[in-house]
């Protein structure tokens, strides 16, 4: 595998490095878990058709959009109280 440079500014550089040590890793290491556990808008799209037809198929439940749209919200809710609590 060949390593490639990528050009940030200082202040990213060392707000990585930061997290980076807390996380006792490298910034190689935490840009390359960014890379591989962030997923496109495409893919996003794709895994949840994918889910959907796995909820019909195996459990005869249909999602809607409205559904998918309101449950997303009340993750990012909870996702949010969790962070602030933790805070």
């Amino acid at each position: 595998m060949s390593d490639a440079m990528i050009r940030v500014p200082a202040e990213v550089r060392d707000r990585l490095a930061v997290i980076a040590e807390s996380r006792g890793t490298s910034i190689r290491t935490l840009v390359q878990e960014f890379a591989e556990s962030t997923l496109t808008e495409e893919e996003r799209r794709e895994r949840a058709e994918r889910t959907r037809a796995y909820l019909a198929e195996h459990f005869g439940v249909e999602v809607t959009d409205e559904e998918s749209a309101a449950m997303g919200a009340r993750l990012r809710e909870a996702f949010a109280r969790q962070e602030d609590a933790a805070a």
